[in-house]
């Protein structure tokens, strides 16, 4: 490895960070790998371990690495396939890919339908609606947290169905929609806010990917509007056609 710059304006920590991400996106560093170990890193790039040490937490709280007590620091595995159907379903994913999913409501409010909100799912704005914020996890990493409208009407007792089941899908089923599909859905590029970085274990301003959504049922009735804020380098979204 060469040596790091000094004097140029970037902290040392910075400049091993950014080399290390490098050689992760390159694949020198493979998924699932053990990183080499503080003393290594700092003796490779003549630094101290304190300055390896903040590098290695920035790439941690980044998705890069993750670390695991007793053993060391790995390679993040690779981004979850998570493809945007008509079937779209957050644990079903996630269980496929041979991961371990899990969620948690993080609030849930009874409010009056904002003007997008009631265009979204077919209502008149004031009409009551169920509000809940959820953080999803594959693994035990944070992947995404998803604000998410229900009608009140059709889905009275769906907050506490998923602070039980934890699951969205699941929650839905047992409420008598378990064949809800997804009608549309819209991608877009944001920062992450101070609230959802502390949630996603991101910095302020961390790229997210948001996908707006709007589920309904077999009979075509609007029944959930969200929008879900993923962590970008976690997921890599497949649109089927």
């Amino acid at each position: 490895m060469s040596k790091i710059e000094r004097g140029r304006g970037v902290s040392l920590w910075r400049q091993i960070a950014e080399r290390l991400q490098h050689e992760i996106v390159a694949g020198t560093f493979k998924p699932g790998t053990q990183l080499p170990t503080e003393i290594e890193l700092a003796n490779d790039y003549e630094v101290n371990r304190h300055t390896v040490r903040r590098a290695i937490a920035s790439l941690t709280e980044n998705g890069f690495l993750t670390a695991t007590r007793g053993r060391g620091t790995f390679v993040a595995e690779a981004p979850i396939t998570y493809p945007i159907s008509s079937r779209t379903r957050f644990s079903e994913i996630i269980s496929a890919q041979k991961r371990q999913p899990g969620g948690r409501l993080i609030s849930s409010s009874e409010e009056a339908a904002d003007e997008e909100v009631a265009k979204h799912l077919d209502i008149s704005a004031g009409d009551p609606v169920l509000r809940i914020e959820t953080l999803r996890v594959a693994d035990g990493v944070p992947i995404t947290v998803a604000t998410i409208w229900f009608r009140k009407d059709l889905l009275p007792d769906l907050v506490p169905h998923y602070a039980e089941l934890g699951s969205i899908s699941k929650a839905m089923a047992r409420a008598g929609y378990e064949n809800y599909k997804r009608d549309k859905s819209w991608v877009t590029a944001i920062a992450a806010t101070v609230h959802d970085a502390r949630l996603l274990q991101v910095e302020v301003g961390f790229p997210l990917m948001q996908i707006t959504s709007v589920n309904v049922s077999e009979a075509g009735d609007k029944l959930q509007y969200t929008r879900s804020r993923f962590r970008g380098e976690t997921v890599q979204l497949e649109i089927e056609s």
